[in-house]
């Protein structure tokens, strides 16, 4: 992860600590404790690593077990083609494992990185585009929606995508790569229902800024 994709993710977390109230009548940017909030989301980027980091533990007792079972199933014939698909499944689980532990094990540096005023003043950036344009941005998205709302997405799903208009159109970063960070967050912080959906509008917005 370099530190665009540091800035976006901890501008993610930090966003969804400002309450998602447009209705505000005296909304004022000053008002917002931009250091609190970074401090308080670089506080939930550590425990959402430690999460990841019990489910690894827990994925990998799962694994050695699958193991153990294939071996001991795979002297009877009858049961060779299950074996071969659970240990298939185990291999895919490991190699999830792994990622998820080589993106943990660089932690240390992304929160050196993370102290820095260029990331900092980003991130502030980012934050402050969506809350001054959320409506511009709230019904762009709205429109190129299909059979749903905008606001009845959960507010980590709405989040994501209004950071991902905000790289397309208020700071020129590339369609493709505003998606694709857009999908990685998705894949870290959505479920698969919310990640398809997050798919489809990328792809719809994509389709109509080309």
């Amino acid at each position: 992860m370099d530190h665009r994709s540091l800035s976006r993710e901890l501008s993610l977390i930090s966003l969804g600590l400002i309450k998602d109230n447009k209705e505000r009548d005296n909304f004022d940017i000053d008002d917002i404790n931009f250091e609190s909030i970074f401090e308080s989301g670089i506080e939930l980027m550590i425990n959402h690593c430690r999460e990841e980091l019990a489910e690894c533990e827990d994925k990998l007792d799962k694994t050695c077990t699958k193991i153990l079972d294939s071996e001991l199933s795979s002297t009877r014939s009858e049961l060779f083609e299950k074996s071969r698909n659970e240990i298939k499944e185990t291999i895919s689980d490991i190699e999830i494992v792994m990622n998820t532990l080589s993106d943990i094990l660089d932690f240390p540096k992304l929160i050196a990185i993370s102290d820095q005023v260029e990331v900092r003043n980003d991130i502030k950036n980012r934050i402050s585009k969506v809350l001054e344009n959320i409506f511009n941005i709230d019904n762009s998205i709205n429109n190129v929606m299909e059979g749903w709302r905008f606001k009845r997405l959960p507010r980590i799903d709405r989040d994501i995508l209004r950071l991902a208009f905000v790289d397309i159109k208020y700071l020129n970063i590339p369609i493709s790569v505003a998606c694709n960070e857009a999908v990685n967050l998705a894949n870290k912080y959505s479920d698969i229902q919310g990640r398809k959906m997050i798919n489809g509008i990328l792809r719809r917005l994509q389709n109509k800024e080309n």
